[in-house]
C-alpha cells in the first residue's frame, strides 16, 4: 500500500508538468463521418458510446489520474469518436491479462492502447497498429551499472511491465545469462508505469526495460535522475508495432483502422502525436496485424 501511495504521489507530480505540456495545442475537432458510423455495429449505434478499456497510466499515451485519461491515446479515441458520433467512454484494469480478457468477455468494445501486436496475440485477437515502438533501458544518470543491452543486464535488478512482451525478453535473458556462466537478472515485475520507474529513481532497481516512448517522458521529468541506455538497438526485438485491441474478426476492427487513416489524411493524427511529442513513433499508414514474433 506505501509503494502504491508513493506511486500516485509521483505520478500527480508528472500530471502537473504535463497539463502545461499539453496545453501547447488543442486537439482537431471531427464532423461526423456518415459512412463511417453506417460500418459500426447496431448495438453501438443505438447505445451512442464504447468503452475503451486500459491497464493504467502510459504516458504521454495514456494517463490515468482518477477515472480521467489524458494524453495522446485519449485526444485520438475523443477525435474518433467525433468522428463516428459515438461517445468513447474509458476504463481501467489491472494488468494487460485483464484487459484482454476484457474485451474477449465482450465487457469492453476495445482497448486503444497502444499496445504490442505480436502473431501470438493476434491468435485470440485484432490489432489495428498506428505507432511504430522501440524497447529500451531506463536508468539512474551516469549509468552506473553500465546497462547498455541485454548482455549487460546480467546480475543486475531488471524492473519491468508485469505480462508485457518486455518482461519475456528479460525472462528469456535470465536463462542466456545462466547459460553464458553469468549471474541471472533479478526480474522485478510491476503492473504500472509510475511504479517501475519509481523503483529505479529510488534505486530499489538498476534499470527499467520497457517501450522508448514512455520512457522518454519520464525521464524528461526525472529532474535530471534517470537518462536512456540502449537507444538504437535491437534489445530482443523485431519491428515493433503496438495498437489497439479488438476481438478476433470483430466488425469494429476495419471501422477503428478506416478511421485512423481519415485522422492520418486529415492532419489530425500528425497534430495530436506531435503535441505530446510522439514524432519518432508516427507511421505514414496503420494497419491490421502488422507484428511478428515474440522474441524467444
Amino acid at each position: 500500500m506505501h509503494l502504491k501511495l508513493i506511486a500516485s504521489a509521483a505520478l500527480m507530480g508528472l500530471m502537473m508538468t504535463t497539463s502545461v505540456f499539453a496545453q501547447e495545442a488543442a486537439a482537431p475537432k471531427q464532423t461526423v463521418n456518415d459512412a463511417l458510423r453506417a460500418r459500426l455495429p447496431e448495438k453501438i449505434r443505438t447505445d451512442g458510446k464504447m468503452i475503451s478499456v486500459n491497464n493504467g497510466s502510459f504516458p504521454p499515451y495514456e494517463i490515468v489520474t482518477g477515472t480521467k485519461l489524458t494524453g495522446a491515446s485519449a485526444d485520438l479515441t475523443d477525435a474518433i469518436g467525433q468522428m463516428l458520433g459515438v461517445t468513447i467512454e474509458h476504463e481501467t484494469v489491472s494488468g494487460l491479462s485483464a484487459l484482454l480478457a476484457g474485451i474477449n468477455s465482450g465487457r469492453y468494445q476495445f482497448a486503444f492502447g497502444p499496445i504490442g501486436d505480436f502473431k501470438t496475440r493476434e491468435e485470440a485477437n485484432d490489432f489495428i497498429d498506428w505507432v511504430q515502438e522501440y524497447v529500451v533501458f531506463s536508468v539512474q544518470k551516469g549509468n552506473p551499472k553500465a546497462i547498455t543491452s541485454l548482455d549487460s543486464a546480467c546480475g543486475n535488478r531488471i524492473a519491468v511491465m508485469a505480462g508485457g512482451s518486455a518482461e519475456k525478453v528479460i525472462q528469456a535473458q535470465v536463462e542466456k545469462c545462466k547459460t553464458a556462466g553469468k549471474p541471472a537478472p533479478e526480474v522485478q515485475s510491476y503492473t504500472d508505469q509510475p511504479s517501475s520507474i519509481l523503483a529505479v529513481r529510488s534505486k530499489r532497481a538498476d534499470a527499467f526495460f520497457s517501450s522508448q516512448a514512455p520512457l522518454t517522458y519520464f525521464v524528461s521529468q526525472a529532474n535530471g535522475q534517470l537518462e536512456l541506455s540502449g537507444v538504437g538497438q535491437k534489445n530482443g526485438f523485431e519491428d515493433l508495432y503496438q495498437g489497439a485491441v479488438v476481438p478476433k474478426g470483430s466488425p469494429l476492427g476495419p471501422v477503428l483502422l478506416d478511421s485512423i487513416k481519415a485522422l492520418m489524411d486529415n492532419g489530425a493524427y500528425a497534430a495530436i502525436m506531435k503535441k505530446w511529442g510522439l514524432e519518432n513513433n508516427m507511421i505514414k499508414q496503420p494497419g491490421l496485424n502488422l507484428g511478428g514474433a515474440l522474441p524467444k
